[in-house]
């Protein structure tokens, strides 16, 4: 528990507005967190999932698709599987991530609107998938465009 505890106490919760790198190398389920080589803890912004145990909180839009089905979605849009932690998480190899900072999403994880090195909105694709809901409250206004 102690060694849980300092990993975590760790686990940089970055400002919003601060732009940085996110090179994927874990994923939990289909809105984060997505774990970082360079540190952070993403939390997906604008967009809700089923929980890893494919329920969903009373306070939040509730997808259909199954928690997999979101988590699975994620992970082939920041890279490819590699295998799965023993507490579940899937372990993923990607390409680095440009990502802007929305602030503390708790849990020691920062809310973030990424783009994949392909240049592909995040939040807008795991939508557009139908996997996971767009949360209004969280959006606050974000277009999505498309890199050509």
């Amino acid at each position: 528990m102690f060694l849980t505890l300092v990993l975590c106490a760790t686990v940089p919760v970055l400002p919003s507005g601060t732009r940085f790198t996110c090179t994927p190398t874990r994923v939990w389920d289909g809105d984060g967190p997505v774990w970082c080589a360079e540190g952070p803890r993403l939390r997906i912004a604008g967009v809700a999932a089923r929980e890893h145990d494919g329920s969903c909180r009373s306070n939040q839009p509730c997808p259909s698709a199954t928690a997999e089905a979101s988590r699975d979605a994620l992970v082939r849009f920041v890279g490819q599987p590699i295998g799965q932690s023993p507490d579940g998480h899937v372990l993923v190899a990607g390409a680095a991530m440009s990502c802007v900072s929305n602030g503390p999403a708790g849990g020691h994880r920062t809310g973030a609107w990424c783009s994949t090195a392909a240049g592909v909105d995040l939040s807008c694709a795991l939508v557009a998938s139908g996997t996971v809901l767009r949360w209004d409250r969280y959006w606050r206004g974000h277009v999505c465009r498309s890199r050509r």
